[in-house]
């Protein structure tokens, strides 16, 4: 399967991976300034390995089962798989999303998430903004040969996954002949998961993650559209130092820079990463009790005293770094 079946996707995915692994777009620098002090901002009981893999055992566990952080979108280039990954997705029986991705390959559930993409109650981007960030926004996109009045409807959250220039939104939405020319972890799993005939669920359905959104006012998503914008236009370029640390699989500095206090969004953390990381827990726990599973959840929601290796070891699980370098 092409990853043109998923275009639509790709993009919800993309938006939710903005909004929890990359909040802190006021100041890119400060995230390389906390990156490098972490022994004064991170308790030292909380910090991690460098790993994007992990082995879950202990407790009443009967056989491992694993834990990798994705990203959702990231450059064909920069898209690899650490030591042992492989190996531990093929050793699992079952593989976990986020969200079932049987459920996001059904075209009638794609289509049905088509009406998250616009502002209700005919609001417009012009209401959100002042007439100066308005003009900003404008001048930006018209520059990338995207028109405001294409854009005027659509949620402020999903016009910032393109600020940038680092996603391709004609080739998301379907334009143009060759593949997109970023790759998604969770879409290459799910293929493995098919071609290796394993079960796939999800922790979450892509309905209660469009609905996260609606509890985040449009006001506090425009601003941080702004906020993408007057970073792209200093220099700055959240995106791929996002993709760096990934590569660099450092789970703490992803956690400076969820936890940047600048950020426009730090009011959500709990509604966007708390609570689901909470939630998931007992799900996980039901699900690796009789066999193995390979959960692939956003890297974002590994590390921290509310991340999911926090709680399960709260819960008494061994988390083991696999792939630490």
């Amino acid at each position: 399967m092409k990853f043109k079946h998923f275009n639509i996707l790709l993009i919800f995915a993309s938006i939710l991976s903005l909004f929890t692994s990359c909040k802190g777009t006021k100041d890119v620098a400060g995230v390389k300034s906390m990156t490098e002090n972490l022994s004064e901002k991170t308790d030292d009981a909380l910090k991690l390995e460098n790993s994007l893999l992990w082995k879950i055992t202990g407790k009443d566990i009967k056989v491992p089962s694993y834990l990798y952080g994705t990203i959702h979108l990231i450059g064909k280039d920069d898209f690899f798989y650490p030591k042992g990954t492989l190996a531990a997705f093929e050793a699992a029986e079952d593989v976990v999303f986020e969200i079932d991705m049987d459920e996001m390959s059904d075209m009638g559930s794609q289509m049905g998430m088509l009406q998250h993409v616009f502002m209700s109650n005919d609001t417009t981007l012009k209401d959100l903004l002042t007439e100066v960030d308005y003009n900003l926004v404008n001048t930006h996109f018209s520059d990338m040969g995207l028109p405001m009045f294409m854009l005027e409807k659509f949620k402020p959250m999903f016009l910032t996954v393109f600020a940038s220039g680092d996603i391709d939104m004609g080739s998301l939405m379907g334009g143009g002949s060759e593949e997109p020319s970023t790759k998604s972890y969770e879409f290459e799993f799910f293929e493995l998961a098919k071609e290796m005939k394993k079960d796939v669920s999800g922790l979450e359905t892509m309905e209660f993650q469009m609905s996260i959104f609606e509890k985040i006012p449009y006001k506090a998503q425009a601003q941080m559209l702004v906020e993408a914008i007057k970073a792209e236009d200093t220099g700055g370029d959240t995106f791929q130092e996002m993709v760096n640390m990934y590569k660099e699989q450092n789970i703490n500095a992803m956690v400076s820079m969820i936890d940047a206090e600048d950020s426009s969004m730090g009011d959500y953390d709990d509604v966007l990463l708390v609570e689901r990381n909470k939630n998931w827990i007992p799900a996980m726990i039901t699900m690796m009790a009789t066999k193995s599973i390979f959960f692939a959840v956003g890297a974002g929601h590994l590390g921290g005293k509310d991340g999911v290796i926090h709680l399960l070891r709260k819960e008494g699980y061994t988390l083991t770094p696999l792939s630490a370098i």
